[in-house]
């Protein structure tokens, strides 16, 4: 990008360390942020704001923007607009980072660095987090970024073997220019961002970029779903095509291909109709659940893919923290136990947070998603009782096949919900929507629900 003029549309933490990557590269950098917030943080960070529609894209070389600024659907962002008339070129962070990423450094190296790019509707932090964390047990140096963590652009040089690992929104991945990572990793699909994709099908699409694009070397593919299986097939010359490791969850392994099955609670890696590793999951704390299963089986098919053995990936597994905010163990107060999975903001996550658990007093609602919630009901024998949040509660409550109490905010919930427990009851914060009507984000509505739990121990 030496020399060339380009504009960062958005001064968030991927747009702002994008911004100052490309100044590092030589490039006549300008910025934008709608939001008086962004354009100061941008101005203290040396950088130099133009508005876009005052003339700021004259002779413009590329259009960096942010994975939250819509560039197409529902409609494109005015300044995106004017770009695409203008036929500057769109990007992203994401499509800098795999242009750049390799370097004349490498021809030095025993062993090439590597990337692992992680995507899917729900457990790709959780997986991407795994994969991190087991690398380093094996000993492989490795870097954690994208949706989670750090900006691609903030990543320090890779060296000789080094992993980098990235958690990849269907955002990041519609608009990348440039998508080559090694293992490319989808763990499930359900529907969301449908607005920003024009439905389920260009979400679909954006997800599949990831492989049709990218071409990685292997690929981790849940086919619980018809979308799974579809780009299983897709990516295979041939039924033993070792190049695919399929995830299973919940059915025993189907066919002769690489598989990872996660079933009644053990997880099993078979090959060519055989057996080959088993490990029981039941008893890891920092992975409750089906869910949490299906997560360790796809982060367990990546290390097998780099040669990992299954003694050493399980080492890992068990010495798994897990994740704020999702089936995060909270604490345990008079024989209630707290758990606190705020990131399940859609009908998919919620579901399979309520069917990890048993008696079951239920935090829900929020700014609801399309689609409704009827796909819920297969879990609500778990729920004694919903306790319904959000500046719409009471319509949210109205579709719920369950006892609900409408509280709206999370101190009246979680004391509700504590004050009705009984021991062995678990209190649930899974909210099946998103927290935007009451939260800024996930992450502080999670902490809320964790210091209401806090306030209850204190009394």
């Amino acid at each position: 990008m030496h020399g060339r003029r380009v504009f960062v549309l958005g001064m968030g933490r991927s747009g702002l360390v994008a911004a100052q990557a490309l100044v590092a590269g030589g490039a006549d950098v300008l910025c934008w942020d709608d939001g008086e917030t962004g354009r100061q943080r941008a101005e203290e960070a040396g950088l130099s704001c133009s508005d876009p529609l005052r003339g700021g894209l004259e002779g413009v070389d590329m259009l960096i923007t942010s994975p939250g600024i819509a560039h197409l659907y529902p409609k494109p962002h005015p300044a995106i607009g004017m770009a695409m008339q203008l036929g500057i070129p769109l990007d992203n962070d994401i499509g800098l980072f795999f242009r750049s990423f390799a370097t004349q450094s490498w021809t030095g190296f025993d062993m090439a660095p590597k990337v692992i790019a992680v995507t899917g509707s729900n457990g790709k932090s959780t997986t991407s987090a795994l994969i991190h964390h087991l690398l380093e047990v094996a000993g492989r140096r490795s870097q954690l970024a994208g949706n989670i963590g750090r900006g691609v652009l903030d990543l320090q040089p890779a060296e000789d073997g080094d992993v980098i690992v990235l958690e990849l929104s269907s955002y990041q991945l519609e608009l990348a220019r440039s998508l080559t990572p090694d293992i490319a990793v989808f763990t499930n699909l359900s529907p969301d961002h449908l607005d920003r994709h024009a439905g389920y099908g260009g979400y679909f699409a954006a997800k599949r970029r990831l492989f049709a694009e990218g071409c990685p070397d292997v690929a981790v593919i849940g086919v619980d779903e018809p979308e799974g299986q579809y780009l299983a097939t897709q990516f295979s010359d041939h039924t033993h095509d070792d190049r695919v490791i399929r995830v299973v969850s919940g059915q025993k392994p189907k066919g002769n291909n690489w598989q990872v099955t996660a079933r009644k609670g053990f997880l099993a890696e078979s090959r060519k109709g055989r057996q080959i590793a088993s490990i029981d999951l039941r008893d890891i704390p920092g992975l409750p659940g089906a869910h949490n299963h299906q997560n360790a089986s796809a982060a367990y098919a990546v290390l097998r893919a780099l040669n990992v053995a299954p003694r050493v990936i399980e080492e890992g597994l068990r010495s798994f923290a897990g994740l704020p905010h999702r089936s995060q163990m909270i604490g345990e107060i008079s024989g209630v136990r707290f758990v606190n999975d705020s990131k399940a903001t859609n009908v998919d996550a919620a579901l399979k947070a309520l069917s990890a658990f048993d008696n079951i007093r239920w935090i829900c609602g929020g700014l609801q998603k399309e689609g409704g919630l009827s796909a819920l009901q297969p879990a609500l024998g778990h729920v004694q009782k919903a306790y319904v949040i959000g500046r719409e509660a009471e319509a949210f409550a109205m579709q719920l096949d369950v006892d609900c109490e409408v509280c709206t905010t999370m101190q009246a919930a979680v004391r509700a919900a504590y004050a009705q427990s009984q021991p062995g009851d678990v209190v649930l914060l899974a909210p099946a929507a998103a927290s935007f009507d009451q939260y800024d984000s996930f992450e502080t509505r999670g902490e809320d629900f964790i210091a209401q739990v806090g306030a209850i121990k204190g009394t």
